[in-house]
């Protein structure tokens, strides 16, 4: 087998970013093919360019133009990114609510989606999108659920749905666009084609701590209750292990191939 070069990137705000870095190290490491690289942002992009795959969990973190295109580059020559919950977050607080600018259009459509919004933390129930039934990625999850954000997207360009849930009615928790009418499903996980390349997006993970709220413009001292989010389930850690099984695909691939 071939050595694998991973790049994981796990910074941001407000969720606790050492715990989910450990857990995805750990996951990453049951496999003594693959060989890890880690940073807090997108700046280290020759690293980027130089992995097999690239793996992420970050929030509201923001590339300049050049580190976009370098993602979006080396996505579209046709490696994979497995990108994580608060990866298509960037936020604004403003006086009238949350907002989620579009300033980042390489970084957004290079993931396929774009985090707007998202309601209160509650459980909520996911289910294997009837297309995709067969698709190794999800084939055998049966329905399951997590006490997670559930995320509300607006998306760009071919997505192929995996997994969904479905919301409808006003978000709350203070974004600006929190009106969400249509009872739709929300996607929770799918593939976006980039090139030659692809991206799998994985809406859920949220973790928080008690020093995680410390960050500007919420300045919260200690936060008082941890939120787990989905880390509890199985399920979730089954998908992240065939998520990451698949980003190495083309690799091994391509050392098969000769």
């Amino acid at each position: 087998m071939p050595r694998i070069d991973a790049y994981l990137i796990t910074g941001g705000k407000w969720h606790d970013i050492n715990f989910a870095r450990l857990e995805i190290l750990k996951l990453l490491h049951e496999d003594d093919d693959v060989r890890v690289r880690v940073g807090e942002d997108y700046s280290n992009t020759e690293a980027i360019a130089a992995a097999d795959f690239l793996i992420s969990y970050t929030c509201d973190v923001h590339p300049t133009v050049e580190q976009q295109e370098v993602v979006r580059d080396f996505v579209a020559s046709g490696k994979r990114w497995f990108a994580l919950h608060g990866t298509n977050s960037v936020m604004d607080f403003q006086d009238d609510g949350v907002h989620c600018p579009r300033d980042y259009p390489i970084l957004m459509e290079t993931l396929g989606s774009q985090f707007l919004a998202h309601p209160a933390i509650e459980p909520y129930p996911i289910t294997v999108s009837e297309s995709a039934k067969d698709h190794p990625l999800v084939a055998g999850i049966e329905p399951w659920q997590c006490e997670d954000e559930l995320y509300l997207c607006e998306y760009h360009g071919d997505i192929i749905p995996l997994m969904e849930t479905r919301f409808a009615g006003d978000s709350g928790a203070g974004f600006y666009e929190h009106d969400w009418p249509n009872d739709e499903p929300r996607l929770v996980m799918y593939l976006h084609p980039v090139g030659e390349g692809e991206v799998l997006y994985f809406t859920p993970g949220h973790r928080r701590s008690k020093y995680d709220m410390q960050d500007p413009p919420l300045s919260v001292p200690e936060w008082p209750v941890p939120e787990l989010g989905a880390w509890t389930e199985p399920t979730y850690y089954e998908i992240l292990r065939r998520g990451i099984e698949w980003a190495k695909e083309p690799t091994r691939a391509a050392a098969a191939a000769g």
